[in-house]
């Protein structure tokens, strides 16, 4: 208990506690079995997600609000990497690779965080997560869509898929659809007028007492069916070395969306709640978390943001309403699973239809296209490249194409020219006379050095005699960057133009010394351009 109120201002408020774990129980236990069943897993595998895993984060975690749970971008990743693997989603063999893949990322989760590599964090770029989840959003929309409608597609890309939907539209099933579109319109309404209150829980008991009033699984509506009663026992993931191997890729993809999602969403409450994040004790969380859940025959769990939020609305300061949650949850496995074998299939898609539609941030792809076009593109490849060419792909191509957009961005910096202008200041402008100062707004490397080279030699053909370099923001350069330098330096001598440094570091002075490049004049203060300035009325 004391690790569970470490760090908290005041003594520990058990009651409201307490009373917000009984409402993450209230969310997780119809979300938890929804995102099971987009995972292709039995119901009780995203039940046990909720006992073990949960308990194990909520005791080693440093962040007093974030929710380990598995999610939908989580749910939507085993699918997709496990169906790559040759396994059919529900047979034996892909349930043990689901329970092997929750170890493999474990595996992972705790390499990160005994290299300390939380901060890797702050470089996923924000279009890559934003398309990505908007991506994986849509795909399960389209799974939970079919479940609504009552209909199956046969088609494998995701477009046929699309077109083969809306040609089945008039097969679709009455009342599964009545059933499902009421569920979301219970969860919305509720949301809006009575956002205190577990809308989805709300409303799948709503859904199910409906359906067992009136007897509408006899007349179609699917229902969950049996689901095994007990607590969890350990297991094994029965499965070949090739196929623990084979589910590497899969576990850094699902790593790399809880590290980006979960730390960042975890850093944004302690920063508003005034308490220090240790993202490496997260990543130790996450990964002894999937320890106990690949144990426990548990789906993989990574952070939610939504319940994340829903913890903080309540008022809960500390991790106990996840401890509470897993006791719940473990009373209800253990005691009142037969419940649960009445839940309808399309009240489920409905709920996690409404919960996944607002992972799709238009406002955020619409605030990219006003600011920035380049990113907002990046954003829509990863957006239609995970249903189109599949999860892996799409986050491969997205991050090519942002380690493609920094460098285009680098291979431009910012650049000044400076010219000498009334009472001893320089202004900005073209060259006039013997005398230019020009800056530099990057550091120097292999994709900007021919930018360097040619704007300094524009200079020297424009008739400046002495070009002043203001370092100042040049913080580094490579020996491409270098060897740019070099080039210039004994062209510009060629032209009888004299080169000197304004304002490097001393840093930078060592580091263009080791470069061989001893021959540089500099100046330390602000005076550098004067200098030359008088030093050329001199010569």
């Amino acid at each position: 208990m004391t690790r569970l109120a470490a760090g908290l201002r005041g003594p520990l408020n058990a009651p409201r506690e307490i009373t917000a774990g009984v409402t993450l129980a209230a969310l997780a236990i119809p979300l938890n079995i929804g995102y099971a069943q987009i995972a292709g897993l039995p119901p009780v595998a995203g039940l046990y997600a909720a006992i073990a895993p949960m308990l194990v984060f909520a005791l080693f975690c440093s962040s007093r609000q974030l929710v380990a749970s598995p999610d939908a971008p989580i749910a939507a990743l085993i699918a997709s990497l496990l169906v790559a693997i040759a396994a059919r989603p529900g047979s034996p063999q892909y349930v043990e690779l689901a329970y092997a893949q929750a170890l493999v990322c474990a595996v992972v989760f705790l390499l990160f965080y005994a290299f300390k590599l939380g901060f890797l964090a702050n470089f996923l770029s924000e279009p890559v997560l934003v398309g990505f989840i908007a991506g994986l959003a849509v795909e399960i929309l389209t799974s939970q869509v079919k479940k609504i409608l009552g209909i199956g597609t046969t088609a494998e890309r995701f477009f046929p898929e699309l077109w083969e939907i809306v040609t089945k539209l008039p097969q679709a099933h009455p009342w599964s659809v009545v059933v499902g579109v009421a569920t979301m319109a219970v969860i919305i309404a509720l949301r809006r007028y009575a956002p205190a209150l577990p809308g989805p829980l709300i409303a799948l008991v709503a859904a199910t007492a409906v359906v067992a009033w009136a007897g509408l699984d006899r007349h179609g509506v699917s229902v969950l069916g049996h689901v095994p009663s007990g607590l969890p026992v350990p297991h094994w993931p029965s499965i070949t070395l090739g196929q623990w191997a084979a589910l590497i890729p899969g576990a850094l993809a699902i790593c790399a969306v809880t590290l980006a999602d979960g730390l960042l969403t975890a850093r944004r409450y302690a920063e508003q709640h005034g308490y220090r994040l240790d993202a490496d004790t997260e990543l130790r969380a996450f990964g002894l978390a999937n320890v106990a859940g690949g144990l426990t025959q548990s789906m993989t769990v990574g952070s939610s943001a939504s319940r994340t939020a829903a913890m903080d609305a309540t008022g809960s300061r500390s991790q106990l309403p996840s401890v509470v949650c897993a006791l719940v949850v473990a009373v209800l496995v253990a005691f009142c699973s037969g419940v649960l074998a009445y839940l309808p299939n399309t009240a489920l898609a409905g709920i996690v239809a409404v919960a996944v539609v607002r992972l799709i941030d238009a406002g955020k792809l619409a605030e990219l296209w006003r600011l920035r076009r380049s990113e907002f593109w990046i954003a829509v490849v990863c957006l239609l490249g995970v249903p189109v060419l599949g999860s892996l792909t799409a986050v491969v191509i997205a991050f090519l194409l942002s380690a493609v957009d920094v460098v285009r961005r680098a291979s431009r910096p910012g650049t000044a020219t400076l010219r000498p202008g009334e009472h001893g200041r320089y202004v900005r402008g073209p060259v006039q006379g013997p005398l230019v100062v020009y800056r530099f707004e990057s550091r120097l490397f292999f994709a900007n050095a021919g930018t360097f080279k040619s704007e300094i030699t524009r200079l020297a053909e424009a008739g400046a005699r002495w070009i002043v370099l203001d370092a100042e923001a040049i913080t580094d350069v490579d020996t491409t960057g270098a060897a740019a330098l070099r080039e210039t330096i004994a062209a510009l001598r060629e032209r009888g133009v004299t080169l000197v440094v304004a304002r490097a570091t001393s840093g930078l002075r060592r580091l263009l010394d080791h470069y061989g490049l001893t021959g540089l004049t500099y100046y330390d203060s602000n005076e550098a351009a004067a200098a030359a300035h008088r030093e050329s009325d001199h010569g």
